[in-house]
């Protein structure tokens, strides 16, 4: 318990924010709504240089850690590309994208950043030298990386296209 008091008491106030906002954000999300394209691209954003920040800020481990990554940010990137977000309407002149309710987000943004908690915590306990901490690290940020500018790419692809009856919000096109 008091690694745990240590841990959180450590933490910097950013992270709460950060968390309470990804909340709001995800329970936002279970129900339909409307909102400037930029807005949707926030979070991506965020975890995107979140998960960025690893290979670039991470002192040399070798080739093993760095490999992790790129495999890690292919797969997700592909996987995001795949599945990628719904959309009901767009309106471009606004810049405006309506979106269906669902979970999703708020389970995959909690999930995503409880994971690259757990690997910053695992960094400021020194653990990083251990290889197999490394690669797990480098693992879940390019992870991160890759689903979400895989998503970021996918929902402006599905925005410039809603228009030639690629994109009905119901379906994949076929």
């Amino acid at each position: 318990m008091h690694i745990a008091f240590r841990i959180l008491a450590n933490t910097p106030i950013w992270v709460f924010a950060l968390l309470a906002y990804l909340i709001w954000q995800g329970r936002q999300a279970r129900r339909p709504r409307t909102q400037a394209i930029w807005r949707m691209l926030i979070v991506p954003l965020a975890f995107f240089l979140m998960g960025l920040s690893r290979p670039v800020l991470a002192h040399d481990h070798g080739l093993e850690p760095l490999m992790a990554w790129l495999v890690a940010a292919t797969l997700f990137g592909a996987l995001a590309l795949w599945h990628d977000p719904k959309l009901l309407a767009v309106d471009k002149a606004r810049g405006m994208v309506t979106r269906p309710g669902s979970a999703g987000p708020l389970i995959r943004n909690v999930t995503v950043f409880s994971l690259q908690y757990g690997v910053a915590v695992a960094t400021a306990m020194k653990l990083e030298p251990h290889a197999a901490v490394a690669i797990i690290g480098h693992a879940v940020s390019g992870a991160s990386a890759g689903y979400f500018s895989g998503w970021a790419a996918a929902l402006l692809r599905r925005y410039r296209n809603f228009d030639r009856n690629e994109n009905t919000g119901t379906a994949n096109p076929a």
